[in-house]
């Protein structure tokens, strides 16, 4: 197969590839397709080919496409796979029906059953269970190396959405807490934070309080006792690692998260969670089988076969891709592309 893989994001690197490295192991061809201005072009390696020419992708010619983001050119020609960006479906728009995709890997029973139905009302996208490519490398990872001086690490790692963020509110608390000398905390903000924000929790940095940036965030929740977030897909990621997570102003709390409300709460909140209690283990299990069931590291696997399947024989659905004007002529003039 000739696979292209579809980046707008630096975080889709540790979705992709592990797909690219499944593929290029069964003698396939990869290449990477920048979309907008986002990807830092330094992080590809110098085994991987990438463009950010429309042209080199259409003589390429793809049999399929993976895309962790919302939306890819149908220009573009080849099977159009969604392999979704996090586990977050509370913010606006994850069950949003774009038209753009012939084929949806689902990370479990949760997402599979939206979708499974949205698919018998549309009619022109599959739907298959297979678990989220990158975390593979996740459940399999080695804990980060952290100076922590033997106290407990609280990953902090809010969401970059004004109206979901906690980055703000808790930040006063968070700093009162780290210098009392009880947690160990590493701050890491999501690519699309606000930068003053991210500056002003540079500035406050010290010894048990410590601004990472680093591409290694499975190692890092590897390494992490307790997670701090609000509405975040991180939160699930270090769920399934069978460990309680903490959220503020969750947008819509399950009864495994320890949710609070107020910045005074999380003091208690941190107790309660590096304390676990058998009921608590109880519901973050049950978390974990609607989620994500599978941690046999096999998701990328799944997809690949998935896709390969349709490829050869195609997508089970009865109807093709639905014709978007509007779309069609806003991605041809993001890409410069009119050849029909």
């Amino acid at each position: 197969m000739r696979i292209l893989l579809f980046i707008s994001q630096n975080y889709s690197f540790e979705i992709l590839r592990p797909i690219q490295e499944y593929a290029l192991k069964n003698n396939d061809q990869v290449m990477w397709m920048l979309y907008g201005n986002n990807v830092d072009q330094s992080y590809f390696l110098a085994n991987e080919s990438f463009t950010d020419s429309i042209q080199e992708v259409q003589n390429f010619k793809p049999d399929a496409v993976f895309v962790p983001g919302n939306v890819v050119p149908s220009f573009i020609q080849g099977l159009k796979v969604q392999v979704f960006h996090g586990f977050e479906w509370k913010k606006k728009g994850h069950f949003k029906i774009r038209g753009c995709f012939d084929l949806y890997c689902t990370q479990g029973p949760f997402f599979t059953e939206k979708f499974a139905k949205l698919s018998e009302k549309h009619q022109f996208f599959d739907v298959v269970e297979t678990g989220w490519t990158k975390l593979d490398k996740l459940f399999n990872a080695e804990p980060m190396p952290v100076n922590n001086l033997g106290l407990p690490i609280v990953l902090y790692a809010p969401t970059f959405s004004p109206s979901l963020s906690s980055a703000v509110e808790l930040k006063d608390k968070i700093v009162a807490l780290s210098k009392q000398n009880k947690f160990h905390w590493i701050v890491k903000f999501h690519p699309k934070m606000d930068k003053k924000i991210i500056e002003q929790y540079m500035q406050l940095q010290h010894e048990h309080l410590v601004v990472l940036e680093t591409s290694n965030l499975s190692g890092l929740l590897q390494t992490s006792n307790v997670i701090v977030s609000d509405t975040s897909s991180v939160i699930t990621e270090f769920m399934l690692l069978n460990k309680p997570a903490i959220t503020y102003n969750n947008a819509s709390p399950e009864s495994a998260l320890i949710n609070i409300t107020e910045p005074e709460q999380l003091n208690d909140a941190l107790n309660t969670a590096l304390n676990p209690t058998a009921e608590r283990m109880a519901l973050i299990t049950a978390y974990r089988e609607q989620y994500h069931p599978s941690h046999d590291a096999k998701a990328t696997q799944r997809v690949y076969e998935a896709v390969k399947s349709r490829v050869i024989n195609g997508k089970l659905a009865p109807k093709a891709l639905p014709f978007n004007l509007i779309r069609q002529i806003k991605m041809r003039k993001k890409f410069n592309y009119w050849k029909l």
